[in-house]
C-alpha cells in the first residue's frame, strides 16, 4: 500500500512538472508571451526565467516628453541646410548662434549606426528616417542640454537636442528620443543628460523589442556580394547603378584631399579621363599604398554624399596580406590632365553607349546617350586658359578650415566658369587675398568639382595657378 501511495505521489509531481513546463515558452528560450514587470528575470505568471522583458503595449515616450519653451537651455527654431546621416544635421541659423551662419548639430544621446564613411547595418535606414522627419516638419527647433550652446570634442559641432513639429497644430517631438525608441541608435551618454531618465527607457525598449540595431539581423539593404568588377568610365557614366554596392576598379592617384583620395583613368575611346573620390577617413592602414602616381585596385561602396550632392566611394577594403582588397599594380606613373576650353567645360557633350536587355527579344542592344562633359569629367584633373578674373567671394570665418579659400567668377570666350582655391599662401606664407587676382587672367590646373548645383575647377596650390596679365 505505502509503495502504491509513494508511487502515485511521484506520478502527481511529474504531471505537475510537466504542466508548468508546457504552459511556459521552451526551455532555453525567452518567455516572449508574458511580461516581467519587475525586470527580476521571472515570468511573473509562469515562474519561468526569462532573458527579457518584452512589453505586451510599446510605451510611446516621445508624446510624453514635452518642450518646455521656457526652461533656462538655449533655443532657436533652425532651418535644414544639409542632411548628413542618422545623427548629425547642417542647420541655418542667425549669426548670434553661429558665426557662419550654419549649426552643424550632433544629436545628443544616441549614436546612430555610420552611412558615410564606413557603411554599418541600418546606418541608411536611421538616415532616411531622420531625414523624413526633418524634412515633412513645419517646425525645427534645436535645444541646448544646459543654459548655453555645446561644442562636442571635434570643435565643429553643436551638441543638441532636435525637437519637430509634424504638422500645424500638432505639439513638438523629441528626434533624438524617437531615434532611440524606434532601434535605430544606440547609446551615447544616454542616461547623463537632462532628458536620461527617458531616453533610457525608450532605448531599454528598443533593445527588448529587438528592433533594428539590436534586432540581431543582418541588414538587407547593405550589399554583401562579391565586389563587382568595373572600370572607372562604367562607374561614372552608370554610376546611379551602382549606389551602395560594392565595387572593384583601377585607377590612378592623382591627389589626397580631406582624408581622401582622388583617382582617374583615361579611356582612349573618349579621349577624356574618368574619376572618383574615395574617402577613407581617419586611422586608415592603406595610405601609402595610394601614393600619388600609384595605379591601384580600389574596393569599397558607393555611396551618395548627401552634403555634396556627389557620389563618392567609401568603407574601403584594405588587407596587406589580400591582393584582392586595396593593392597596388603599378607606380610612379605620370599624373595626366585634361586641357580643356570653357565651351566644353560648360556646353560640351559626350557620346556614351550602354548595353541594355530587350525584355522582349532577349537580345542585348546598345543605347546611344549624349551626356554633360562636365558631369563625366567629374572628380578628374583638368586645364583651362586665360581665364579673366571679374568676381572674387572670400570664405571668412576665421574657426573654419576654409578661411581664406576664395571662389573666382571667371569670364573667357564668353563663356563664365567658377574656379574653388583652398587656403592659397605665398612663398613667406602670408595668405593670398581677392586683391592679389581680382581683375587678372590666370590659366589654372584643378579638380572638377560639384557645389551649390553649378560644375567648378577646384585648384589645391597655389602653384596650380598661373597669372597671364
Amino acid at each position: 500500500m505505502k509503495k502504491s501511495l509513494k508511487l502515485l505521489s511521484i506520478l502527481l509531481v511529474i504531471c505537475l512538472a510537466l504542466a508548468f513546463v508546457a504552459a511556459c515558452d521552451k526551455q532555453g528560450e525567452p518567455c516572449t508571451s508574458h511580461v516581467d514587470a519587475n525586470s527580476d528575470g521571472i515570468c511573473d505568471k509562469c515562474g519561468a526565467k526569462v532573458d527579457t522583458d518584452v512589453p505586451s503595449e510599446p510605451v510611446d515616450y516621445v508624446s510624453q516628453l514635452k518642450l518646455d519653451m521656457n526652461s533656462s537651455t538655449k533655443k532657436q527654431e533652425v532651418t535644414v541646410k544639409n542632411y548628413v546621416d542618422g545623427d548629425t544635421t547642417h542647420f541655418n541659423v542667425p549669426k548670434s548662434v553661429s558665426e557662419t551662419g550654419v549649426l552643424k548639430a550632433r544629436y545628443l544621446a544616441i549614436n546612430t549606426p555610420e552611412s558615410t564613411g564606413k557603411i554599418e547595418d541600418y546606418g541608411h535606414t536611421a538616415s532616411r528616417f531622420t531625414k523624413e522627419k526633418l524634412k515633412s516638419a513645419v517646425s525645427i527647433i534645436v535645444e541646448s542640454d544646459d543654459n548655453k550652446w555645446n561644442i562636442d570634442s571635434t570643435g565643429s559641432r553643436f551638441l543638441v537636442w532636435v525637437w519637430y513639429k509634424p504638422a500645424e497644430g500638432a505639439e513638438y517631438r523629441n528626434l533624438n528620443l524617437e531615434i532611440l525608441q524606434e532601434g535605430l541608435a544606440i547609446a551615447s551618454n544616454t542616461a547623463n543628460n537632462r532628458y536620461g531618465t527617458t531616453c533610457t527607457k525608450a532605448l531599454d525598449q528598443a533593445k527588448k523589442l529587438k528592433l533594428y540595431v539590436f534586432s540581431g539581423v543582418a541588414d538587407p539593404e547593405v550589399y554583401r556580394g562579391e565586389a563587382i568588377e568595373i572600370t572607372l568610365k562604367e562607374l561614372r557614366t552608370n554610376i546611379e547603378d551602382y549606389k551602395d554596392k560594392v565595387v572593384a576598379f583601377e585607377g590612378n592617384s592623382i591627389r589626397f584631399y580631406n582624408n581622401g583620395v582622388y583617382l582617374q583613368d583615361y579611356d582612349a575611346e573618349t579621349d577624356m579621363y574618368y574619376g572618383i573620390y574615395c574617402y577613407y577617413g581617419f586611422s586608415f592602414g592603406g595610405v601609402s599604398v595610394l601614393a600619388l602616381g600609384n595605379r591601384v585596385r580600389m574596393v569599397g561602396s558607393v555611396q551618395y554624399y548627401e552634403t555634396g550632392g556627389t557620389y563618392q566611394v567609401t568603407d574601403i577594403k584594405y588587407d596587406p596580406f589580400d591582393d584582392s582588397t586595396l593593392s597596388v599594380v603599378s607606380r610612379g606613373n605620370p599624373i595626366g590632365s585634361k586641357e580643356i576650353d570653357a565651351a566644353t567645360f560648360t556646353d560640351g557633350k559626350v557620346r556614351v553607349e550602354k548595353e541594355v536587355l530587350n525584355e522582349e527579344t532577349g537580345e542585348v542592344e546598345v543605347q546611344v546617350e549624349s551626356r554633360d562633359f562636365a558631369e563625366l569629367a567629374m572628380n578628374t584633373l583638368v586645364e583651362m586658359k586665360n581665364l579673366k578674373i571679374v568676381g572674387v567671394s572670400t570664405t571668412t570665418n576665421e574657426d573654419s578650415s576654409n578661411y581664406g579659400a576664395m571662389t573666382f567668377t571667371c569670364q573667357v570666350d564668353g563663356k563664365t566658369v567658377k574656379v574653388r582655391t583652398v587656403p592659397l599662401k605665398d612663398a613667406d606664407g602670408n595668405l593670398l587675398t581677392k586683391e592679389d587676382f581680382l581683375g587678372k587672367t590666370i590659366s589654372v590646373k584643378g579638380i572638377v568639382d560639384f557645389f551649390g548645383g553649378d560644375y567648378q575647377i577646384k585648384v589645391f596650390s597655389v602653384g596650380n595657378i598661373t597669372v597671364v596679365e
